[in-house]
């Protein structure tokens, strides 16, 4: 539905302007009459050069999902009418991106369409997840509420994944810089310094001859390694598109030293902080599993999720397939199993989520931590190989004269 800019003047000459959706621009000069403007300039910003360009280098991203579900949340817990809220967004979200989505989707809400049967036009943007909280809230009456828990939960997730990007941006920098100064050690620096001692015929040690015969399969292979690498980097990246490279994968994130631990704390949380999400919302616990089985974001703890689904269906305890899983703590299924004698498995489900929120945290400050000294040592080593490989033979040599 496109979006018009105006310029306008009220009845007592007093300019203003902002944006408007609508259908034609008559349709626009006409609700623009009726709050008393006359118009003095109109402009479709959604078929401008410049507005197409930005929708394609601007998608948009999960933050700006965040902010447009808090300021939905609160101008729909103040009561302001779902197609309003939704108009006063297109005016206040910067994304033009997602400001013409907005726009799209208030104009089906207007036209009679429930609000979640709108969203779930955009799959892309909007995942199951999230029509099916908007659905619950419109069914139970809870819209306000269930808004309300939809921002919640996805403020904890974006500022988790946030913590995790941060704590990785550092070493991955480093290693990228160490690996890109060795490329360049290896195929203009060292040339030049092993010259004289080749030069002499003097026998080598072993470190250096490896230095020196690596160095000169760079320079002399380089096209062949790059060709051979993006060969590679292609046939590794069609692998993980189907399900068992992708299964092989998630298994090898959950079997990784020390980081293996963070990804399983971040899988767990991630399925009960969105379980606990859908039950609050009203969503059956079937249907709920059967969301959250694609959220969670792992193959293992899917087949896991939809395992369960099964056991349920066939009258078994929810915990009973947890508890048969190498890769669910035992602390979780007892909670769950206590939660399903209680009628409270949406409460255990929040405090499961804050207690593995917290450790993931802790892991990634500590991490973070240790990082530092490790790459430290790595470039220790570095430095010292290459003055074993290549200063101590040239300093024997020097001290020959």
């Amino acid at each position: 539905m496109p979006i018009f800019k105006y310029h306008a003047e009220d009845a007592n000459g007093k300019k203003k302007s902002g944006n408007v959706v609508g259908l034609s621009e008559s349709e626009v000069v006409l609700k623009l009459h009726k709050k008393e403007l006359n118009v003095l300039s109109l402009e479709d910003v959604t078929q401008s050069p410049l507005s197409r360009f930005s929708r394609l280098i601007a998608p948009i991203k999960s933050k700006d999902l965040v902010i447009f579900a808090r300021q939905f949340s609160v101008m729909i817990s103040a009561n302001v009418p779902v197609v309003e809220s939704l108009l006063i967004l297109v005016d206040q979200t910067d994304n033009l991106s997602l400001k013409n989505l907005i726009s799209d989707v208030a104009y089906d809400v207007n036209a009679g369409a429930f609000l979640s049967d709108a969203l779930a036009k955009y799959p892309k943007v909007f995942s199951e997840f999230f029509v099916n909280i908007i659905r619950s809230g419109e069914t139970s009456g809870k819209l306000d509420e269930v808004l309300s828990y939809l921002a919640d939960e996805m403020e904890k997730s974006y500022d988790m994944n946030s913590k995790i990007r941060g704590a990785m941006i550092y070493p991955m920098f480093i290693i990228t810089s160490l690996f890109g100064v060795g490329i360049i050690l290896m195929v203009y620096v060292i040339p030049n310094l092993t010259s004289i001692l080749t030069e002499t015929g003097a026998t080598l040690p072993l470190s250096t001859r490896i230095v020196i015969g690596t160095s000169d399969f760079l320079r002399n292979y380089a096209i062949l390694i790059v060709i051979v690498l993006v060969i590679l980097a292609i046939l590794l990246r069609l692998y993980l598109k189907t399900y068992n490279g992708k299964r092989q994968l998630d298994i090898l994130k959950l079997r990784l030293p020390i980081f293996g631990i963070l990804f399983q704390y971040i899988y767990l949380m991630r399925f009960s902080r969105s379980l606990s999400t859908l039950l609050k919302g009203g969503v059956t616990i079937t249907r709920s599993l059967e969301i959250v089985a694609d959220v969670v974001g792992n193959t293992i703890y899917r087949e896991l999720i939809l395992d369960t689904l099964d056991s349920i269906n066939d009258g078994n305890p929810f915990s009973t397939v947890f508890e048969a899983s190498n890769y669910v703590p035992k602390m979780v299924p007892q909670m769950i199993a206590v939660g399903e004698k209680t009628g409270k498995i949406d409460s255990v489900l929040d405090r499961i989520t804050g207690f593995y929120s917290r450790e993931s945290s802790n892991m990634l400050e500590n991490l973070s931590k240790l990082m530092e000294p490790v790459i430290m040592v790595i470039m220790g080593l570095g430095v010292g190989v290459m003055v074993a490989a290549v200063l101590l033979p040239m300093y024997n040599l020097a001290s020959q004269f």
